[in-house]
């Protein structure tokens, strides 16, 4: 096996669950396609059921090889030079792994991908793409998507506009079979609507049609990356014995280590498939934040010594050997010598990436079958959609959102959130800092705390926010996560709402100028703004603990004053 578990100070539980695992035949069951292996009651089985067709896609898709690369011949010689996905969640995660980690071959498009409604993140695609030479992309499972949809509509728009001749040229969809998805293409003349599987949760869709076209239209070896991951399918479908099984034995050991308090999965990412920890965030997070419980992936927190970190992480260490990298080798050994958990697992090269994407979807199935849940739903993702719904509709009537008192009105930073959750100290040296550190100090042992800025990702905000990170995790030794929205709702937004109450949520916004969405009375800020309100208003609703940080207008001054802030009064706590 290329993978090691070091799970030396929970050796004997270990060892329990393997052979529970094996006394439940649980890989032979799994390959069986056996709902009863999670859950008994008729609804769950019913999910259950409708969600296991991940299981062949290798080989599903391995006949697939030479249609794909005949279609990523033709788009390229037609001189199309982008392609932009359209989608959220598991159906654009897989595509952001593909751009960051394999380059586009030679005289192949550009891969580009849209999961944000901020109108600084639509026009910022726009303007490094040539429309005509584009094609975008439409990927939804469900075809009722919002973003997607509303994404769809702005660029056919913009294409009607430059009087392209048949703009549905420059669109192929991804969906299920029926779905409403597949009227619009055919209303709109799209070049190709592919039909997905319908067996398949978005989130277990990577070796699919969400994950594979993708590859195939930059010029990627699919036939590689299917194979490898057909490997790996045989490994876990032909080792019977749990703790040898490549798949199995992580899931049973991640399980393991939920159930004995080490929840706050950490990823260490060797350089070249750094982005892989994007995807494996929504799967694990998606798949297991439920029923009060949940694997917490963190992923992107700058590793660093033993003492930093709480007695609540499992440290999985992914890398090339050609990344090899020795001082963060080192940094692995201590934390295991610390005893820490850890699991190694060593990649060959990037195409086995699809290898390891069979790996942790397995894994994380078992991880569910060890924690008792059913790891193929999610219970809570509707709940911010509809008070989302629920704000678009109160703006169509009144032309804005309600507004609250904020709790800080400094500068033109407002802080919001509920009084009975957050007591604000008397004597502010630093308002909004004193505001901020006093909400991170609720934290408790085991917690974590989470940062979702609703605005563009650009590498000074995101330097801002991962040193925010790394400070909060040293100055209150609990881990943390960033995740932007609206896409962290289709990740690990089910996490936040349905797993275990221990997390504490930072979301931030700002004002932007509207950016109309064709067809619609709101635009993309409204929207955008409705969706960080309806996710503030759920985790309320639910007792979480969660301020919401209002930057206004000037993000970027705003951003690095707030950081100033916090930074003065940690300095102040810390002395």
């Amino acid at each position: 096996m290329n993978i090691t578990i070091n799970f030396a100070s929970l050796k004997n539980e270990l060892e329990t669950a393997y052979a529970f695992a094996d006394e439940k035949q649980a890989c032979a069951r799994l390959f069986n396609k056996d709902p009863y292996l999670w859950k008994s009651d008729p609804e769950n089985i019913k999910s259950i059921s409708n969600r296991l067709g991940w299981l062949s896609l290798p080989e599903d898709f391995l006949a697939k090889v030479d249609e794909l690369n005949e279609l990523s011949l033709q788009i390229k010689n037609e001189g199309y030079r982008y392609i932009v996905i359209l989608g959220m969640g598991g159906s654009s995660l897989c595509s952001e792994v593909t751009r960051e980690t394999f380059p586009s071959a030679n005289g192949y498009p550009k891969l580009l991908e849209l999961d944000n409604t901020d109108p600084n993140a639509i026009l910022n695609i726009e303007k490094q793409i040539d429309l005509e030479k584009t094609l975008f992309i439409v990927a939804s499972k469900s075809g009722t998507t919002t973003e997607p949809n509303c994404f769809f509509e702005y660029y056919y728009s913009e294409l009607i506009k430059k009087s392209a001749t048949n703009p549905g040229k420059n669109f192929i969809a991804i969906t299920d079979d029926g779905t409403p998805l597949v009227k619009i293409a055919q209303e709109h003349n799209f070049r190709k609507v592919f039909v997905n599987p319908s067996t398949i949760g978005g989130r277990y869709s990577v070796l699919s049609y969400f994950g594979v076209l993708p590859m195939a239209l930059i010029g990627v070896d699919i036939k590689a990356v299917l194979t490898s991951a057909q490997q790996m399918e045989m490994n876990c479908k032909t080792v019977t014995s749990s703790a040898i099984n490549e798949g199995v034995s992580l899931g049973v050991a991640l399980g393991v280590g939920q159930k004995h308090g080490r929840d706050k999965i950490t990823f260490v990412m060797s350089q070249s498939i750094k982005a892989f920890g994007y995807w494996v965030e929504q799967l694990l997070a998606e798949s297991t934040g439920k029923e009060g419980q949940g694997l917490i992936p963190i992923e992107g927190e700058h590793i660093d010594f033993p003492e930093v970190y709480g007695n609540d992480r499992v440290f999985i260490y992914m890398y090339l050997p050609t990344d090899y990298n020795n001082a963060t080798d080192e940094r692995i050994e201590s934390l295991g010598k610390a005893g820490h958990l850890v699991v190694k697992i060593e990649v060959p090269d990037k195409n086995a990436l699809g290898a390891e994407f069979y790996r942790w979807e397995v894994a994380t199935a078992i991880a569910g079958l060890i924690i008792g849940i059913n790891p193929f739903d999610e219970p809570n993702v509707a709940e911010s959609k509809k008070n989302t719904t629920n704000l678009l509709a109160e703006w169509e009537k009144n032309g804005s959102f309600e507004k609250p008192v904020p709790l800080v009105n400094v500068d033109s930073i407002e802080v919001f959130g509920n009084e009975k959750i957050i007591v604000l100290p008397n004597n502010n040296h630093e308002p909004v800092g004193d505001a901020i550190i006093h909400f991170a100090k609720l934290s408790q042992p085991n917690d974590y705390i989470a940062l979702l800025p609703y605005f563009l990702k650009t590498d000074d905000r995101n330097k801002i926010l991962q040193e925010w990170r790394t400070s909060f995790r040293d100055t209150f030794k609990v881990a943390t996560t960033l995740g932007y929205g609206p896409r962290y709702l289709h990740s690990t937004g089910q996490l936040h709402k349905g797993g275990p109450a221990t997390g504490l949520y930072i979301i931030l916004v700002g004002d932007e100028n509207d950016l109309p969405i064709p067809g619609e009375k709101y635009g993309f800020a409204t929207l955008q703004r409705a969706q960080a309100l309806g996710d503030y208003r759920s985790l309320d609703d639910k007792g979480r603990r969660v301020i919401r940080i209002d930057l206004g207008k000037d993000i970027d001054a705003n951003l690095k004053k707030l950081w100033h802030s916090v930074k003065h009064t940690i300095g102040h706590l810390v002395k």
